[in-house]
C-alpha cells in the first residue's frame, strides 16, 4: 500500500497534532491532553459548580490547574469577597494552585510562574489566554463548563483552527513599539477577519518576550481560536525554555490569508471608540480631551511598559485636569519597578498607583468612567461599556503616547511632553 507523505503543517497543526494522538490538518476534530487549566475569581463560582455539582468530579491532575484572583482584586463588594473565599477554599480542597490577590493578572503570572511552556496547550476561562503564544504555547480561551471538563479529564476536543500568517518585517521607527504593531495587525485584518483562525505571527529575531505577548494577546480582537508566535530573539536564549525543533511550521504549510506589515512603514497607532480595529495614527487624534489614563493590564503593565511610561513622566507632571492610574501587571513587575526607581518616577509625576491585577479594564473596580468621560488605555478593548459608563470613550495606545497623554492633558506623542517646559 502506499502511503501518502504527511502534508506540511502550521505551528497549530503541529501542537493539537503532539498533544492528542494523531496527526491532524484545519478542520479536523481532535481530543488533545491539556497542560494547563486557568481559572480567574470572575469564573471561579461556576467552575466550582461545574466540577462538584455537574461533573461530581475533582481535577484529574490537580498540578494542571491553577486559579488565579485578578479580575477583580482586592475584593470589591461582599458578593465578589463571598466568590473569592469559596475559590480559595476549593483550592484548598482539591489541592491546586492559588494566586491569590495581589500577586497579578493571571497571564503575566503563568508566564512568570513557567506555567506556559513551548509546543503545550493551555486553557484559560478569560479571552485573552491567546497570549500564551508568545512563546509558542496554543493558548486558548473557554467558558466555565469547557474548563471544568477539561480540569476533570485532563483533555479537551476541538476543531483545529486554519491558520493565517502575519509576517513583521523591516525594524520599527524610534518612538513605536510592539503595541503600534499588534493595533496595525488587527486593522488589517479586521474584528472578526480570523475568526476561529490561528495568527500565526512570523517576527525573525525581533521583539522581546513581553512584547511578543503583546503581539499574541491582540490576535484575539481579530477574532482568533489562538496567537502564536514563531520562537525567536530572546525566547531562544533569554528565559531557559526548551523550544522543541517540531515546534516550527513547516515551509509549505497552508494559510487561508497571508498578510506582510513593514514595521519600518508605521507611526504610533491608536484604537479610536468602540472597535479595536478602528486604528489611525495618533497625529490624527492629536489634541481631544482626556479625563483619565490607564497604563497596566495584560497587555502592557509589563516592566518595559513601565519604564518607557517614566522615560516619558520624568521630571514632568500629570495634567491637573487629567487621572493617571498605573497598576503593574504582577507582584514581580512591581517590586522590579520599586527596586529600580521607576515608581518613584512616576509617582513623583501624580501617577495613583494600584494592586497587581486587571485594575479596570473590565469596568468593575479601580478607576471606572463616569458618563461622558475619556480614557487612553495601554488595554486591548475599547467596547461600550467596557470600563465603565457606556457613554465613556475608550482609546487603546502604548505606555509612551498614554504617558504623554497624561501630561498634557490630551491625545499626544511623546515629542509634544518633550516641547513642554518642565515644572519647576
Amino acid at each position: 500500500m502506499n502511503v501518502p507523505p504527511p502534508r506540511p503543517q502550521t505551528m497549530a497543526e503541529k501542537i493539537l497534532s503532539r498533544r492528542g494522538d494523531r496527526t491532524v490538518y484545519a478542520g479536523d476534530l481532535a481530543v488533545v491532553e491539556v497542560d494547563q487549566v486557568m481559572v480567574v475569581d470572575s469564573i471561579a463560582q461556576s467552575f466550582i459548580q461545574r466540577m462538584e455539582q455537574d461533573l461530581a468530579a475533582r481535577p484529574k491532575y490537580p498540578e494542571r490547574v491553577s486559579i488565579v484572583i485578578d479580575h477583580v482584586a482586592p475584593a470589591s463588594t461582599v458578593s465578589v469577597a463571598q466568590a473569592q473565599k469559596e475559590a480559595r477554599e476549593y483550592a484548598a480542597q482539591a489541592g491546586v494552585r492559588l494566586f491569590d490577590v495581589g500577586r497579578g493578572i493571571c497571564h503575566q503570572v503563568l508566564m512568570e510562574e513557567r506555567l506556559a511552556q513551548p509546543g503545550w496547550i493551555v486553557l484559560g476561562s478569560d479571552s485573552h489566554s491567546t497570549t500564551y503564544g508568545a512563546v509558542a504555547v496554543f493558548g486558548t480561551g473557554m467558558g466555565a463548563t469547557d474548563i471544568a471538563l477539561a480540569a476533570a479529564s485532563g483533555k479537551t476536543w476541538l476543531k483545529v483552527p486554519e491558520s493565517v500568517k502575519v509576517t513583521f518585517v523591516g525594524e520599527l521607527r524610534p518612538g513605536v513599539t510592539a503595541k503600534d504593531a499588534a493595533l496595525e495587525m488587527i486593522r488589517v485584518l479586521g474584528a472578526d477577519g480570523a475568526t476561529y483562525q490561528s495568527v500565526e505571527i512570523h517576527a525573525g529575531d525581533r521583539f522581546t518576550r513581553g512584547e511578543r505577548m503583546t503581539l499574541a494577546n491582540l490576535c484575539v480582537e481579530a477574532g482568533a481560536k489562538a496567537g502564536l508566535v514563531v520562537p525567536g530573539g530572546e525566547i531562544l536564549t533569554g528565559y531557559g525554555y526548551d523550544i522543541p525543533d517540531w515546534v516550527y511550521p513547516d515551509p509549505g504549510a497552508t494559510y487561508v490569508q497571508d498578510v506582510t506589515i513593514d514595521l519600518a512603514a508605521l507611526r504610533p497607532r491608536m484604537s479610536a471608540p468602540s472597535e479595536v480595529d478602528n486604528v489611525h495614527d495618533v497625529s490624527e487624534l492629536r489634541g481631544l480631551k482626556v479625563d483619565q489614563v490607564f497604563i497596566g493590564t495584560c497587555t502592557n503593565g509589563r516592566l518595559e511598559d513601565l519604564h518607557a511610561a517614566a522615560e516619558v513622566l520624568k521630571g514632568q507632571r500629570v495634567d491637573p485636569s487629567t487621572r493617571l492610574l498605573v497598576i503593574p501587571a504582577s507582584s514581580e513587575v512591581m517590586e522590579a519597578a520599586m527596586g529600580d526607581g521607576t515608581l518613584l518616577t512616576l509617582m513623583q509625576a501624580g501617577a495613583v498607583l494600584g494592586t497587581p491585577g486587571c485594575g479596570p479594564c473590565m469596568g468593575r473596580h479601580q478607576g471606572v468612567l463616569a458618563p461622558g468621560e475619556v480614557c487612553v488605555s495601554t488595554s486591548n478593548r475599547n467596547f461600550i461599556g467596557r470600563m465603565g459608563d457606556k457613554d465613556a470613550k475608550i482609546y487603546l495606545a502604548s505606555p509612551a503616547v498614554a504617558a504623554a497623554t497624561a501630561v498634557m492633558g490630551r491625545i499626544a506623542l511623546p515629542e509634544d511632553v518633550l516641547r513642554k517646559p518642565i515644572p519647576v
